[in-house]
């Protein structure tokens, strides 16, 4: 779908991603997560991997958190080796995801999943993100340890039972079998592009909610 977007017509293309923008890069006022884990006193490593439509826009966004240490675009929620072209036909059980590096003592996962589901994606959309459609571009967290389900469903929870989205979130929670990196040019695409009309209207609004509504955690990548 993203390829087909990106060779429209320069006046169909801008109309298209502008009015998908309006989902894809909102900001929505969440609350601070009531269930958290505890800013650790001495630096430390752990990993989350989370799904929200395009890679390049969520992996942008992160590489934009403070804490954050490293961001890999790839796959996750499916089986065996696969290629990005196998993804993007939406059979493999794949979702295009990133994997998230960060230093507990800097920031929480709570923190992290806060700016996921404010500004990083649209989570009440089902197997959709803006202007890409399939389950490859659905809504999902993928844990590797009770800890990080725990904080993650009872986010969810908190969110629906309070109603911040005018619908429920589509955010599947599972546990995370493997995660595949995404081909090399796949990796910071955004930082390369962003210029491309689909960067530009879908992502580069991301960042600018991110720096806007989030201005303790934004930083500058390699600051």
């Amino acid at each position: 779908m993203r390829k087909i977007l990106l060779v429209t017509s320069a006046l169909l293309l801008i109309t298209t991603t502008f009015a998908c923008n309006q989902v894809a890069a909102s900001i929505t006022a969440i609350p601070d997560p009531a269930v958290d884990e505890t800013l650790r006193s001495t630096p430390a490593k752990q990993t989350v991997v989370l799904a929200g439509g395009c890679f390049w826009g969520v992996d942008a966004v992160f590489k934009h958190v403070k804490g954050v240490t490293e961001v890999r675009s790839g796959f996750a929620g499916g089986k065996g080796p696969v290629s990005y072209e196998e993804v993007s036909t939406g059979n493999t059980g794949y979702a295009e995801s990133v994997e998230i590096t960060y230093d507990p003592s800097k920031v929480t996962l709570g923190k992290l999943l806060k700016v996921f589901f404010a500004v990083a994606h649209n989570p009440t959309e089902v197997n959709r993100q803006g202007p890409d459609e399939g389950p490859q571009y659905r809504s999902a967290i993928f844990y590797s340890t009770e800890e990080q389900k725990r904080i993650a469903q009872a986010y969810i929870d908190q969110l629906n039972k309070a109603k911040v989205f005018s619908a429920k979130l589509a955010t599947e929670l599972s546990a995370l079998d493997t995660f595949r990196e995404a081909e090399a040019y796949h990796q910071n695409y955004l930082a390369s592009h962003r210029d491309e009309p689909y960067i530009v209207y879908n992502d580069l609004p991301k960042l600018e909610n991110l720096r806007k509504e989030f201005p303790e955690l934004y930083r500058e990548p390699g600051k």
